[in-house]
């Protein structure tokens, strides 16, 4: 497991057509990708599992805890994302609620566009 941060520091201002925003890049395919976005309620879960394809978590609003082996977890917060490699085993919990975009694709490579948490 790695988490990286896209939070508005790690971003880059964008002034091309006149704009005025910053974006924080997160991933980049040629393959195809699936791209959802997940509402874990209060006391939420998803549950131990193994990826079947490498996942980007992207916690947007919220916060939670996320876990490789169940014994020791690591909290999340907006402006993280958790990588998980194929077959890694993994969960996810919340008790306050946690919303988060999650990207699975054959090949993402996150750490060529987010820094990395330092853990």
């Amino acid at each position: 497991m790695e988490i990286y941060h896209f939070t508005k520091e790690s971003g880059k201002k964008i002034s091309a057509f006149q704009s005025d925003f910053i974006m924080s890049r997160t991933i980049q395919t040629t393959k195809g990708a699936h791209i959802g976005c997940m509402h874990l309620e209060e006391n939420g879960l998803i549950g131990y599992h193994q990826a079947v394809t490498p996942q980007l978590l992207l916690v947007v609003s919220g916060e939670g805890f996320v876990s490789t082996d169940r014994d020791e977890y690591v909290k999340v917060q907006p402006g993280e994302a958790v990588f998980w490699k194929k077959d890694e085993w993994h969960e996810t919990k919340t008790d306050k609620g946690l919303t988060a975009i999650v990207i699975e694709s054959e090949e993402l490579n996150p750490a060529a566009f987010m820094p990395r948490k330092d853990t």
